[in-house]
């Protein structure tokens, strides 16, 4: 019998599901090397393909939806199977139900899916979403293992009027409804209890676990994808989920760090040059 430490470790196909903005650091062009990064092969099927995130004053967009089905179905005739879904921004009502569809037919035994419902953000819904949406969302995310909503979209998915000042209990409300439909565990970020922290709420319906860390005095744009992919990269990798939060955190605070120096870098996250260090620490 070989031993375990010359035993190779399980080496996990997963799909993520997200728009492509060709330029400006989030989506895709986040998750894919962060992904690879951990040490996971990561296929991508694309939502929409916009030329810039839409930050940028002029960008294009060009709608993927009807090329859904049709890879769905050649996947299943190569009896392509993946081992984890990530699922990130969606277009619209009916890409919903092909990621649905896709889940069914392509998930292989044991697989996980990580959710985060994105869709809004400072108390607002993205351009283009209306209630219709929160509502064909809210079914997708009873099929999450991991669900990551922020605070707006806590808000939407419970049906909760959105506050910028508020308590504990406020949150636990929110948490104890979502939990009404959605059995998998909520992973609750942008959470701000003390002055001058933030942080992430780990919720699984029995325990609750609060992870922060100090508030930067401005925000980056692509942050919450590189905190989800992070998430998702290491919780595949260690199956620990208070240390996929813990390291998701401390890698976009050390991203934010060395972006907000630099005022020309408005757009994105300088998460590449903080590569090696991730790498570093899921080494060890």
């Amino acid at each position: 019998m070989p031993s375990n430490k010359n035993m190779i470790k399980p080496y996990k196909r997963l799909l993520t599901i997200q728009d492509i903005s060709c330029v400006g650091q989030c989506s895709l062009t986040v998750a894919l090397p962060i992904l690879s990064a951990c040490g996971h092969e990561t296929a991508v099927l694309p939502s929409a393909v916009l030329s810039a995130h839409t930050a940028f004053n002029h960008f294009s967009f060009r709608d993927l939806t009807e090329d859904m089905p049709i890879i769905e179905q050649y996947w299943n005739q190569e009896q392509i199977k993946f081992d984890a879904f990530y699922i990130g921004y969606l277009g619209n009502r009916n890409q919903i139900q092909y990621v649905k569809s896709i889940m069914k037919s392509t998930a292989n035994a044991n697989c996980l899916k990580i959710i985060d419902p994105a869709m809004a953000d400072n108390g607002k819904l993205y351009t283009g979403f209306d209630q219709s949406y929160v509502e064909s969302m809210k079914k997708l995310c009873e099929e999450a293992d991991y669900l990551l909503p922020n605070l707006t979209e806590l808000c939407l998915l419970t049906d909760t009027n959105y506050r910028e000042e508020y308590d504990e209990s406020y949150i636990d409300k929110m948490l104890s409804k979502l939990k009404m439909f959605c059995s998998g565990t909520i992973i609750l970020t942008g959470v701000n209890f003390i002055h001058g922290y933030t942080g992430v709420i780990i919720y699984d319906g029995k325990t609750k676990s609060y992870y922060k860390h100090k508030q930067l005095p401005q925000n980056c744009h692509g942050t919450g994808d590189v905190f989800a992919s992070t998430f998702t990269g290491v919780l595949l990798k260690n199956n620990d989920v208070y240390d996929a939060v813990k390291i998701a955190c401390d890698y976009t605070l050390e991203c934010m760090i060395h972006t907000i120096q630099d005022n020309s870098h408005w757009y994105g996250t300088k998460f590449e040059i903080t590569l090696p260090n991730l790498i570093s620490r899921l080494s060890k």
